[in-house]
Formats: C-alpha cells, sequence, structure tokens
C-alpha cells in the first residue's frame, strides 16, 4: 500500500511538473537585451578615440602620442599636428621646434590655454603668445548689435562656406574669446558674440587656434557638424595628435611601483644617520619622579619654547589667544580696522587703548630685554584674562 502511494505521488509531481513546464514555455517569450559595461579602458585613457575612429572612416591617417620627442620624425607636407592637451610644461625651446616644423609646411592646430594678461603683457601660454593672438573671457566683451543679437543659435560657432547656403554649426565653449590684434589671422569663425577660432599662415604651413577641444572628445563630437569640422581643418593629411603631455615623474612611477622598497630606503637612511650621528654631550639620568612637579614642567616648556622658537613666536601665540577671544564675545570684530579693534578691546579690557596698541603691535626683530619681555608678556596675559 505504502509502495502504491509512493508511485502515485511520483507520478502526480511529475505530471505537475511537465504541466508547469509547458506553461511556461507557451508563456514564456525571448527576447535581447543590450548591456553597458561603460566605456573600454582604451576609451578611458584616450579621451579622442572617437575622433581617431571617425577621421580614419575618411581614409585618414591618424596616430596620437604623449610627447613632442615624436617631432622630428613627422614630415611636415601634408601632415596635421593636433595637440589638444595641457602645454603648461611646453619649453621655449620646443615651441621653436613646432614653430619650425610648421613653417616647413606643416598644419599645427593648438588650443589656447591662458587669458591675455593687460598689466603683464603676456599669457602663461607661450604659444599663444608667439602668435600673437590674445585669449579673453566672453562676458567681457561688449554686448552685440541688434541683428546678432537676433541669432536663432547664438551659442553655436558658425562656418561659412562658399557656395553653401546654411553654415556648418559647432559647439565651441562660447566663454572664451580669440583677439587678433596685429590683424594676422586669413580666417576665422564667431559664435553670437565671440571669435572661437582663428587660422594664420605660417611659411608654407599653416596655424589654427582654437579656444576648447572638448567638441572632439567623444562624449560630444556626433553633436552638430562638430565631428565635420575636424575632418575639414585635417583633409588631405595625415593626423598625429597629442593629448597628454603631463608624464609621472620618477618619483610618482616609484611611489606607485615600489612603495615598500621607499620604505626600506627611507628607514635605512633613518637609522644610518642615527647610528653616525654625533651627541652633543654625555647623558643626563633622569630626573626621580618626587621633584616632577607641573610648576617645573611649565617652566622648562616655556623655556624650551623659548629657545627653539624665540620671543616673537610666544608673543604672536598670546596675541592671536586674545584676538580669537575677542572674536567670540564680539562678532565682526576682524571686519573692523585696527583703530576700532582697539576701541573695541579697549571697552572689553577696561585697560587704555595706547596700552593695547602698545600690546598688540607686531613686534620688532630685534631681541627684548628680559625685563620688557616679562613685563610685554605680563600685559598680554591681564588682557587675555579680561576676556
Amino acid at each position: 500500500m505504502n509502495r502504491q502511494r509512493s508511485l502515485a505521488i511520483s507520478v502526480f509531481i511529475a505530471v505537475l511538473l511537465g504541466a508547469l513546464s509547458v506553461y511556461l514555455y507557451v508563456k514564456a517569450t525571448p527576447y535581447q537585451a543590450e548591456i553597458d559595461h561603460g566605456p573600454s579602458p582604451e576609451a578611458h585613457a584616450n579621451p579622442y578615440l572617437g575622433a581617431e575612429h571617425f577621421l580614419r572612416k575618411q581614409g585618414l591617417t591618424v596616430g596620437h602620442a604623449n610627447g613632442l620627442d615624436i617631432l622630428p620624425t613627422l614630415e611636415p607636407h601634408q601632415h596635421s599636428l593636433l595637440l589638444l592637451g595641457d602645454r603648461y610644461n611646453m619649453t621655449p625651446r620646443q615651441i621653436d621646434q613646432v614653430m619650425n616644423w610648421t613653417r616647413a609646411g606643416g598644419r599645427l592646430l593648438f588650443v589656447a590655454q591662458s587669458l591675455w594678461d593687460e598689466k603683464t603683457g603676456q599669457s602663461n601660454d607661450l604659444l599663444l603668445d608667439r602668435v600673437q593672438l590674445h585669449q579673453s573671457l566672453s562676458k567681457d566683451l561688449k554686448e552685440p548689435p541688434p541683428d546678432i543679437a537676433d541669432d536663432p543659435y547664438p551659442k553655436l560657432t558658425k562656418l561659412y562656406l562658399e557656395n553653401e547656403d546654411a553654415p556648418a554649426y559647432a559647439s565651441f565653449d562660447t566663454a572664451f574669446h580669440l583677439e587678433d590684434p596685429k590683424n594676422l589671422a586669413q580666417a576665422w569663425t564667431n559664435s553670437g558674440k565671440a571669435t572661437h577660432m582663428m587660422q594664420l599662415n605660417h611659411g608654407l604651413g599653416s596655424i589654427i587656434v582654437v579656444t576648447d577641444a572638448d567638441l572632439w572628445k567623444t562624449s560630444a563630437i556626433d553633436q552638430y557638424d562638430n565631428a565635420w569640422l575636424l575632418w575639414y581643418l585635417t583633409a588631405d593629411t595625415s593626423v598625429t595628435l597629442l593629448f597628454n603631455t603631463d608624464h609621472d615623474s620618477l618619483l610618482t612611477l616609484l611611489l606607485r611601483y615600489f612603495p615598500q622598497a621607499l620604505v626600506a630606503l627611507v628607514a635605512l637612511i633613518g637609522f644610518a644617520c642615527w647610528h653616525v650621528g654625533v651627541r652633543n654631550g654625555p647623558l643626563l639620568e633622569p630626573a626621580p619622579r618626587a621633584r616632577r612637579q607641573l610648576q617645573e614642567h611649565l617652566r622648562a616648556s616655556a623655556d624650551f619654547m623659548l629657545r627653539r622658537k624665540g620671543q616673537s613666536s610666544l608673543l604672536h601665540a598670546l596675541q592671536q589667544d586674545i584676538l580669537r577671544r575677542v572674536r567670540h564675545r564680539h562678532p565682526g570684530f576682524e571686519q573692523l580696522g585696527v583703530a576700532e579693534q582697539w576701541l573695541v578691546l579697549a571697552r572689553l579690557t577696561g585697560q587704555p587703548t595706547r596700552a593695547i596698541s602698545q600690546a598688540m603691535s607686531p613686534r620688532p626683530k630685534q631681541r627684548l630685554s628680559s625685563v620688557e619681555f616679562s613685563r610685554l608678556v605680563a600685559h598680554l596675559q591681564t588682557l587675555r584674562n579680561a576676556l
């Protein structure tokens, strides 16, 4: 009887599983889903990877480099060099090399990286200063005339071509503006208010200066006519992109790959210095605990600070403590003038302003006598205790 019951239960479970399988097979609908794993490591390392792929699809030979040491191997004729990264560590010698390469027939495109300083007559961008162009903020420009103000796309830069009814649009950063005080530019492109690209002739070659290159990064190159503009500027040439000129120093590489070795080296140097160090005198026996009183500790600490940091450090510490206390009692004290601050101190402490001025004024570098120093410290302590 038990065997029949077990068999019946087994058959029931099998039928139930079969029915469930048929139901799931009828109801289940297969579908395809794409899982976005984010940019590849290559895209993370190269923000202009999309630009490289686009130019290659147009039939151009494209490469990228991390330094100007590749410049001697580049044939200037029908070659475009795009300096899209930081150039703050670029030396005058490297600038001469780039300009000579351009003069020999190369096509140079670079990003203006610094604002023009009227006071110093230069910017922090040596290459931009060499081509005699200036970069400023668009917000400092005058408002455009009414006919330009009616531009339906004031935030986009427009490039007008012959035999074309409509301009090409590019999304340069409109916060910056290029100026040509020497009238050297042969062509330029503007947004509703500012200029964002200029082209100059230089010997057998040409120079193109832009306010930014973010429109050619992978995240923006497919917008508007950004990709087409990059192809237009580099057409019929081989292209080399240089966008990462900042190299890790030797110390950075050592810290990244050999931290344990550096720690061991520092410990070894410290041990060697300790071993060969010469003592200044005989060792003193530790004082018995019975005579280690608080007053002795305070006196020893004060003597140590006086020897190590001098009188001015101690006086400055007292003055800062007084200012900290008076700021707590009188909000906005630091915004007052010096004379008004002395009056507030006089009112809070009951001391005359003349005495407060003498005590709180910066001290000269010459050493005070013991009597003067003690008197000044006592006066400062009186002011502090009154607060």
